[in-house]
């Protein structure tokens, strides 16, 4: 195998990865992807794309039955085969266009597990190449907890929930975070039977207390049983059916299990210590607030590098570096991070919450406005939630926000939008919002700051 010396190396397709060789392509380097699965990353073919695809179709059903409250009565009937078979065209054609955009551009792609061979040198396949500059785009994995008997099973992950044809009559769930809520909620809707087994005293553990309570409120309102302080002690399959044992309670079946307890970065086969790159607790790439590695030309963006799980964030990976490629270097914390929870409700952050501003040492403080004083929540039947602000005494400036609602992963923009601009909620307060809307509600809650 020849060595061959190109512009840039980047391994991995994901969100970030893709338009950064897309870009130097076109400019007229010689760029060299490695991809070993399917290309698009995490976001088109396990995670973003089809789970919302999925939802779709839940939310639909689920919005459909919850209009009974209102007057409005339907005769729901849910094809799970037809659902699937949806979910899976999308994500097919998405993955395609990203590989197509790849060659247009005139990125050469390996399609092979790539591994450093040598400091900034990469082989893959029949394939090694010499850069200056490597980015490394790999993702994560779903992690498998350690428990007695589970890797004898036939479990699921996101990475294979999606391959279903058909939901089964009853799936089990291990853990209670974004992925196993949003996926139990959606197969409870599409007519599974759904329990979820949270080892902590309650659900989104990272996220306030009251924001996981309204969560929890519509789950079960759509009939799926959450277990609480469930500690799983083993599982089993047997006639098609798994067996979950917990300690101190009575064994719970289903003929499915998700595990969804966590993520683990995809790094094992890259042999890092080749081109002098470490990693941190947890096995993710180490990186500077520039996202170089200990190697100089060496980047990791995405959540390989321990940056919050979202394809936005790795998007803006991509635009940091592109910026410090051209020269204005760009940190990795340099925007502020908003996220949602597709349950019904969604649960959206922006910012800081006031205990986390408090804890950097912020003088801060936050307002809160249950939706059932929201005129539009209440005509609409939506009154489950709540909208949180909090700023900083000291300037006036608002620095995060909780939204708990519906479509709230729409609004939380607003005050994205605000923080980004060190915006004072005088400045939403002062704001005409347009009546009879579930925004109307905000600058009457930043109102509350001064106590009008």
């Amino acid at each position: 195998m020849e060595l061959r010396d190109v512009d840039l190396i980047v391994i991995g397709s994901g969100q970030g990865g893709v338009p950064l060789a897309a870009d130097a392509a076109r400019s007229g380097k010689r760029v060299v992807l490695f991809e070993r699965e399917r290309y698009g990353g995490s976001c088109i073919n396990f995670g973003c794309t089809p789970s919302k695809a999925l939802l779709a179709a839940a939310h639909n059903a689920g919005r459909a039955r919850r209009a009974a409250r209102i007057g409005i009565h339907c005769d729901v009937r849910v094809d799970q085969p037809a659902v699937f078979e949806r979910v899976r065209a999308i994500r097919e054609r998405w993955s395609a266009g990203t590989r197509r955009r790849l060659v247009d551009a005139g990125v050469e792609l390996v399609h092979a597990s790539a591994a450093f061979v040598g400091e900034r040198t990469v082989q893959g396949g029949q394939v090694v190449v010499r850069a200056p500059r490597v980015v490394i785009d790999t993702g994560t994995s779903p992690a498998a907890p350690p428990i007695p008997g589970l890797a004898q099973t036939p479990f699921l992950t996101n990475k294979t929930f999606f391959d279903l044809k058909a939901l089964p009559t009853r799936l089990l769930i291990v853990g209670g975070g974004y992925i196993g809520l949003e996926l139990g909620q959606g197969a409870r809707r599409l007519g599974c039977e759904v329990t979820i087994l949270q080892r902590g005293p309650r659900l989104l553990p990272e996220e306030e207390a009251d924001a996981s309570a309204a969560i929890a409120t519509g789950l079960a309102e759509d009939g799926v049983t959450v277990r609480l302080n469930a500690n799983t002690s083993g599982v089993t399959y047997a006639g098609g059916s798994f067996t979950v044992t917990l300690d101190g309670e009575e064994p719970v079946s289903g003929e499915a299990l998700l595990i969804a307890t966590g993520r683990t970065p995809n790094v094992v086969d890259l042999d890092l210590e080749k081109s002098g790159i470490t990693r941190t607790r947890g096995g993710f790439i180490e990186v500077d607030e520039y996202l170089e590695t200990r190697c100089p030309g060496v980047y990791a963006i995405g959540d390989v590098s321990g940056q919050p799980a979202f394809t936005h964030v790795s998007w803006e990976d991509y635009r940091r570096l592109a910026s410090t490629f051209a020269g204005s270097p760009r940190r990795r914390d340099d925007r502020v991070l908003s996220y949602t929870t597709f349950t019904e409700p969604q649960l959206a952050r922006c910012g800081l919450t006031e205990a986390q501003a408090r804890a950097k040492g912020i003088d801060a403080r936050s307002v809160t406005m249950p939706l059932s004083q929201v005129a539009r929540a209440v005509e609409w039947d939506l009154e489950l939630g709540f909208f949180r602000l909090v700023i900083d005494n000291a300037t006036d400036k608002l620095i995060g926000a909780t939204f708990v609602g519906y479509e709230m992963g729409e609004l939380i923009h607003i005050i994205t939008a605000h923080v980004e601009a060190g915006a004072t909620w005088q400045l939403l307060d002062r704001s005409m919002y347009v009546h009879p809307t579930l925004a109307e509600g905000l600058p009457g809650l930043a109102r509350q700051f001064s106590g009008g």
